[in-house]
C-alpha cells in the first residue's frame, strides 16, 4: 500500500509532467551542499525548478502523462529540472555551472514532447533562447534601417562641417 505522501508526490510530478515545456534529468551524485545551493540559485532566477524525486514516483507520473522512453534516464539518484517557461534555459544554466564544477551529467532530457538522450544536451544548450532570436530578428531589422540612416545622414554631416570649417577659417 503507498503512503499518502507518495501518493501526493505522483500526483505533484504529474501535474508538472504536464505543465513543463522542458524537463532535463540529471545525476547529481558528487556535487557538495554548497554547489548544489548554487546551482538551485541560478535556477530560481531563470523561473527553473529544479527537485530531487524518487525514480518509481517518476516513472509513474511519467506513466500517467502517456510518456514512454524516459526508463533509461531513471537509475542511480535522479534531479529533476523542470522549465515551465524557456525551455532552453536550464540548459545554459546547467552548460554554465558543468564548465567550473564538471557535475551533474545530463541523463536525458524531455523538450516540447520529444525524448533526448544526454548526449543531445550540447546540441540543445547551444540552441538560442528565444530572447536572442528576438534580439537577434530585431538586429537584422534594424540594419537596414540604420545602414539607410547613415547614407542620408553622411552629405548633412559633410555639409555641416564644411560649413564649421569655412567659418573657422574666415574668424
Amino acid at each position: 500500500m503507498p503512503s499518502k505522501f507518495n501518493i501526493d508526490q505522483v500526483e505533484l510530478l504529474t501535474e508538472k509532467f504536464t505543465k513543463a515545456k522542458a524537463i532535463y534529468f540529471t545525476d547529481f551524485l558528487g556535487l557538495d551542499v554548497s554547489s548544489i545551493t548554487t546551482l538551485r540559485n541560478e535556477f530560481f532566477k531563470a523561473s527553473v525548478e529544479y527537485t530531487v524525486a524518487k525514480n518509481t514516483l517518476i516513472k509513474l507520473a511519467a506513466k500517467n502523462n502517456k510518456l514512454n522512453g524516459i526508463d533509461m534516464f531513471l537509475s542511480g539518484p535522479t534531479a529533476l529540472a523542470i522549465s515551465y517557461e524557456e525551455p532552453i534555459s536550464p540548459a545554459k544554466i546547467l552548460k554554465e555551472f558543468i564548465k567550473s564544477h564538471e557535475l551533474p551529467n545530463v541523463k536525458g532530457i524531455l523538450f516540447d514532447g520529444e525524448i533526448f538522450s544526454g548526449d543531445d544536451f550540447n546540441r540543445i544548450a547551444a540552441i538560442p533562447t528565444r530572447e536572442e532570436s528576438l534580439s537577434k530578428l530585431i538586429l537584422l531589422f534594424m540594419s537596414p534601417l540604420t545602414q539607410f540612416m547613415n547614407v542620408v545622414k553622411s552629405p548633412m554631416v559633410s555639409l555641416v562641417n564644411v560649413l564649421n570649417n569655412l567659418k573657422e577659417n574666415k574668424s
